[in-house]
C-alpha cells in the first residue's frame, strides 16, 4: 500500500503505524491519569462521604463491584475481567480495521480502550472498581463516576460523531 492510500483511506483499512503511535500515548496518558486520580481519591478522599465541589458536583468516594451502574455486580472478578478483556480487544480490532485517516475515530477508540484499561487495572487489582465523581441536585443524583467511564463515553460519542461526518460527506457527494 502506497504513503497515499494511507492518507487518503483508500486500499488496506488498516491505519499506519506512524498514526497508531500518537493513539497508544493517548492510551497510556489516559491510563496514567485515571489511575493517579484514582491513588489520590484513595489515599485522601473520606469513603461514602460527599465533598462538595460546585453547585451540582461533587466528589463521592466509593467503589463499584460490577459495570457500568454497578450491572452485573453479582459476577465474579475474574468474569468481569475477562468480560472487560474481550470488550478491550474487540474496539482494538475495530480500531486497527478503521482507516488511518478517521482521526476522530481513532481518538474514540484510544480513549475508549485508555479508560477500559484503567478501569481493568482497578479490577485487577483492588476487586472494585474506585468511582469519585458524583452529579447531582437536591433531589436527584447521576450514578457516581470516575475519569475512565469518562474516557469512554467521550470516546463513543467520538465514533459516533466521526461516522455522522461520514455520513454526511457521503450525502454531499452523492454516495
Amino acid at each position: 500500500m502506497s504513503g497515499t492510500e494511507a492518507e487518503t483511506g483508500t486500499g488496506s483499512p488498516r491505519a499506519p503505524l506512524r498514526r497508531l503511535l500518537p493513539m497508544f500515548a493517548l492510551v497510556a496518558a489516559a491510563v496514567g491519569l485515571d489511575q493517579a486520580i484514582k491513588w489520590l481519591v484513595e489515599t485522601h478522599l473520606p469513603f461514602h462521604e460527599i465533598v462538595p465541589v460546585m453547585p451540582m458536583l461533587a466528589l463521592y468516594r466509593t467503589w463499584n463491584e460490577g459495570i457500568a451502574f454497578s450491572l452485573l455486580k453479582g459476577l465474579p472478578d475474574t468474569g468481569l475481567i475477562v468480560l472487560t478483556t474481550v470488550v478491550i480487544v474487540f474496539v482494538a480490532y475495530l480500531w486497527w480495521r478503521t482507516p488511518g485517516n478517521r482521526i476522530i475515530a481513532h481518538l474514540g477508540y484510544a480513549l475508549i480502550i485508555g479508560g477500559a484499561l484503567g478501569n481493568l487495572i482497578d479490577r485487577a487489582v483492588y476487586g472494585h472498581v474506585v468511582d469519585y465523581i458524583l452529579f447531582h441536585t437536591q433531589t436527584w443524583s447521576f450514578a457516581v463516576f470516575n475519569l475512565a467511564d469518562s474516557f469512554i463515553s467521550i470516546g463513543a460519542a467520538l465514533i459516533v460523531l466521526d461516522e455522522l461526518l461520514i455520513m454526511l460527506k457521503d450525502r454531499k457527494s452523492g454516495k
